[in-house]
């Protein structure tokens, strides 16, 4: 038998110590979520507010490396620490497994570790606490949406029709679940040459056409900026490492339309 998302009720419980639960999705893989949510929380934290930031890909954690975090949280027995980085709080199932160890885990194990990472962390007065949801619309976003008080989701997606395929999905299962979208972000939309011109590598309009659609914002486009994929390599993410660049410079553009859409 079916579950009927809207007719159960659940009781939604906040992030302690934090004010807003922001996620950032696509259901889609390989668009670039887990680059847009770092440099996202960089951003809020360059704008003066206090951040933490939790990467909730069991499967797949990126933070490890997007951060270059090596270390392990520190835990009372009642609680874990978020590692600060770049004066961000962090966490990911990264930080406590060895890298290369798949995590080999039924969807129980997953909704358990998203409720450690949501419950028992010492997060400390936060505003914002942004998290880089995995792939799909699975157990992770059915916890999120269900059990955990989200205030919002940014949707990010590439142009090209077989990504706004999954992403279309994840709109509607976010207002399946009554979860606020906060506006979708065309990702990746064009790359600019030496000289100057715009090329579309993976299409154009797309993610725009499917906001109007929908009858959600369009919140923007990032181009593709080969130096993001360089600089999260090293761990150290454009907003952080230049934050004068073109590309950190719409990343704080988010994140002033997020700061004043709550505050």
């Amino acid at each position: 038998m079916k579950e009927n998302l809207q007719k159960k009720t659940f009781q939604k419980i906040p992030i302690n110590g934090t004010k807003f639960t922001i996620a950032v999705s696509s259901a889609k893989g390989g668009v670039g979520k887990s680059t847009f949510a770092t440099n996202l929380a960089l951003a809020l934290k360059n704008i003066g507010c206090k951040v933490g930031l939790l990467d909730a890909d069991i499967y797949g954690p990126s933070l490890p490396k997007l951060f270059s975090i090596n270390g392990k949280p520190e835990s009372d027995g009642q609680k874990l620490q978020p590692i600060i980085k770049y004066d961000i709080q962090c966490m990911s199932i990264g930080f406590l497994t060895d890298k290369e160890t798949p995590m080999i885990w039924r969807g129980p194990m997953v909704t358990s570790a998203i409720k450690t990472f949501t419950r028992k962390v010492s997060w400390k007065d936060l505003d914002f606490i942004i998290v880089d949801m995995p792939p799909g619309t699975g157990d992770t976003q059915l916890t999120f949406a269900q059990e955990i008080s989200l205030d919002g989701v940014i949707i990010i997606s590439t142009p090209q029709e077989i990504a706004l395929e999954d992403v279309k999905r994840g709109i509607k299962m976010f207002d399946k679940l009554k979860v606020k979208i906060i506006g979708l972000v065309d990702n990746m939309c064009h790359f600019i040459a030496d000289d100057g011109k715009k090329y579309p590598i993976f299409g154009e309009g797309g993610v725009k056409k499917t906001a109007a659609e929908y009858n959600k914002e369009f919140l923007g486009e990032i181009p593709i900026d080969p130096q993001v994929g360089k600089l999260g390599d090293k761990g150290t993410p454009i907003v952080q490492s230049n934050p004068e660049s073109e590309t950190s410079k719409i990343y704080l553009a988010f994140a002033k339309k997020i700061k004043d859409l709550y505050f």
